[in-house]
């Protein structure tokens, strides 16, 4: 992606209220979030965990999840994987997850390097795995040349911005169950994922079968923050220690919880990820009306992806940032965020139209 143009006089990038479209983790803080904040800004809590906003968190997080969820805020999402599959598996385990999977694709190898375990890549063409896959691909249980399947990894919605429905999570859960292996959802946009499917988190996690989530909020306003949501705690172990030992327990920790409270107490969750979702449509509608650009993956969620041809996508990112999802075939990526407002994709896909005529 074309960085920012430096200053002509300091040699530094220069800040601009321009909204691109590369990701929804270049997206603004939502204010909400910053009064937030600034409202925990008073006098001393304890630290750790133990004060009074994360204490309150734990009763939002069961409202949504239900009775038997624990939630341990941490500072990313990456953090968030690592510790959750540490907590799911042994150092002989294998993961099985997509081959398009963040784990895989974008976590610079943290879960084998960190938690020692092996993951088992699956090709799929729309991000989604299927029972059918995780037959194929789960095996070697019982052999002691083999790592031993453990976890099944998915992405909700799907890093081809793609959704499971709530039916799609049960079976894989089920073809989980029927193995002996536990589930695992990184749930970085799960909200985008629920206001595209218009049902409750509780809908896409505890009620299918999920044991444990990753919980997005980067991407959906927060400043700074994730959380593991522990959904069974009989999948899991030592995770409190875990999240210790990887560097990843804030001490001024209500900093944290208070935006993950501010985004999950009301609507804001759902209002964000709903307006996101939207502006990807609209995107996605006037795109299409461009000769020459294919749409290649169902628009599910808050991303469009699309292949324009090389010279085209060159010149457009020189007006809005945006990322080349395939180097080998092209496609491209567009994210909208929960600011994108819609003079922002009417200019964007004003540029696309220029450049695919140029």
């Amino acid at each position: 992606m074309t960085q920012p143009p430096n200053d002509s006089t300091t040699g530094t990038p220069r800040t601009t209220a321009a909204r691109g479209f590369a990701s929804d983790n270049q997206a603004s803080v939502h204010p909400d979030i910053l009064a937030a904040l600034a409202t925990v800004n008073d006098g001393h809590q304890p630290a750790y965990g133990d004060d009074a906003v994360t204490a309150r968190l734990r009763e939002i997080v069961r409202r949504h999840f239900g009775p038997r969820a624990e939630v341990f805020p941490m500072f990313n999402g990456t953090g968030a994987n690592v510790v959750s599959l540490q907590a799911m598996s042994e150092r002989w385990s294998s993961v099985v997850c997509p081959e398009s999977a963040h784990i895989n694709t974008d976590e610079c190898g943290a879960s084998e390097k960190i938690a020692g375990l092996k993951l088992v890549t699956v090709p799929t063409p729309d991000g989604k795995l299927t029972p059918e896959l995780i037959e194929a691909h789960a095996t070697g249980f019982g052999n002691i040349q083999r790592r031993q399947p453990a976890v099944v990894s998915i992405t909700q919605s799907t890093e081809l911005g793609t959704v499971y429905t709530p039916e799609e999570t049960a079976a894989v859960a089920a073809a989980a169950r029927e193995r002996g292996m536990s589930v695992h959802m990184d749930g970085a946009r799960i909200a985008n994922a629920a206001a595209s499917l218009g049902v409750p988190l509780r809908a896409l996690t505890t009620d299918a079968g999920v044991d444990v989530l990753s919980f997005g909020g980067t991407k959906n306003g927060l400043l700074l923050g994730e959380a593991i949501v522990v959904l069974n705690p009989d999948a899991v172990r030592g995770v409190a220690y875990l999240r210790k030992s990887s560097m990843q327990l804030a001490s001024k920790m209500r900093y944290v919880s208070a935006q993950l409270a501010a985004l999950l107490d009301g609507d804001l969750w759902l209002r964000n990820a709903t307006h996101a979702n939207a502006m990807a449509r609209r995107l996605e509608a006037a795109a299409r009306t461009v000769p020459g650009v294919e749409i290649t993956q169902a628009v599910e969620s808050n991303a469009v992806f699309a292949m324009i041809p090389k010279g085209a996508a060159e010149r457009l990112r020189k007006r809005f940032p945006f990322y080349t999802w395939d180097d080998r075939t092209g496609e491209v990526r567009w994210v909208c965020s929960f600011d994108t407002t819609e003079t922002d994709v009417d200019a964007f896909t004003t540029a696309l139209a220029e450049e695919m005529a140029g």
